[in-house]
C-alpha cells in the first residue's frame, strides 16, 4: 500500500479534490487497486519555507512529496516511475516539473503495520 505525503509551499487554500487526483495519478503510475494508495496532503505557508542567500527563494512553488512503498524500484524503473509521477504531480499541483521533488523512503515491507498487523 504506497503513501504519499504531499507538502505544497502555497498562500492559497488547496483545491477540495487535490489530495483525491493526486491518490489518482500515482495509482495510475503504479497501476493499483481502488483503495491502495494513500495521500496525505498539507499545505506549507510561505512564510514558513525559506533558501538561503535569498529573502524570495525561487522554491516557493516546490512540492515535496515524501513516498513509502512495500519496495522500490531500481534502476531503469525507478526512473520511469519518478518521471511518470514528477510529470503527474506537477500537472494536478498545477506546478512545474521542476519545483516536484520526490523522496523515496526505504522499503516499508516487514517495518509498516496496518491495524496492528505487520506487513511481511
Amino acid at each position: 500500500m504506497p503513501i504519499l505525503d504531499v507538502e505544497l509551499i502555497t498562500s492559497e487554500p488547496l483545491d477540495s479534490g487535490l489530495a483525491a487526483k493526486l491518490a489518482e495519478v500515482a495509482a495510475q503510475v503504479w497501476g493499483g487497486p481502488a483503495g491502495s494508495t494513500w495521500v496525505r496532503l498539507r499545505a506549507l505557508p510561505r512564510e514558513q519555507y525559506a533558501e538561503n542567500g535569498t529573502s524570495v527563494p525561487a522554491g516557493w512553488n516546490a512540492v515535496f512529496v515524501t513516498i513509502l512503498k512495500a519496495q522500490q524500484p531500481t534502476g531503469k524503473a525507478l526512473q520511469a516511475e519518478v518521471r511518470a509521477l514528477t510529470a503527474g504531480i506537477a500537472r494536478v499541483c498545477g506546478r512545474p516539473v521542476e519545483n516536484v521533488h520526490l523522496l523515496y523512503e526505504p522499503g516499508a515491507q516487514g517495518r509498516i503495520a496496518f491495524g496492528g498487523v505487520l506487513k511481511t
